[in-house]
């Protein structure tokens, strides 16, 4: 996986998380932005967390699975991308709340990278420079948190759901390209 595909994975997991940034600025009202940060930063190290045990639970598993790695990424990926567009068409709104305990917080950040930690598991089958990976996923991730927090204070509802569709529409797209990628070798 190159670098450009990396940015662009890292940007479509980040976008469950970023859809709850959005949900949270405008359900917290007044909120600081220190709350934002506290929230984005959770979410960066979950997302950055998640793929590093999809990965070892899977790399024992990576030289037996070789002959079919390709069908493995393209199935999840596909997976994953179609849920996050069928929740984001779903159009449910976001609840008011006044704050934002840790019980919450750690909820949502496990809740937002269960589909990095599936995404560890193609990592391991294609072999992608784990460090780099996820260090570009959970900083992508906090950055665009803390924009979709100030986001959501400012505009509200109207990005929240067409960010999970996009994001899911670009987990699917990585997953063919790498499936086609992997047929056009004739492996």
């Amino acid at each position: 996986m190159n670098l450009i595909e990396m940015v662009t994975l890292s940007f479509a997991l980040a976008m469950d998380a970023f859809s709850v940034s959005i949900c949270k600025g405008m359900a917290m009202g007044r909120s600081n932005l220190k709350s934002g940060i506290l929230l984005s930063l959770s979410f960066g190290v979950f997302q950055a967390v998640m793929p590093v045990i999809g990965y070892l639970l899977a790399y024992g598993f990576a030289d037996k699975i070789r002959s079919i790695d390709h069908w493995i990424v393209l199935v999840i990926l596909v997976i994953i991308g179609g849920k996050m567009i069928i929740e984001g068409l779903r159009k449910e709104g976001c609840c008011v709340d006044k704050g934002l305990g840790i019980k919450e917080t750690l909820g949502l950040s496990i809740a937002t990278s269960i589909d990095a930690m599936a995404v560890g598991v193609g990592f391991a089958a294609i072999k992608v420079n784990l460090i780099s990976a996820v260090c570009l996923i959970g900083v992508i991730t906090f950055i665009l948190c803390v924009l979709a927090f100030l986001i959501g204070k400012k505009i509200g509802m109207f990005l929240q759901n067409k960010a999970v569709i996009f994001g899911g529409l670009i987990l699917i797209i990585i997953g063919v390209k790498v499936f086609l990628e992997h047929l056009s070798k004739g492996i």
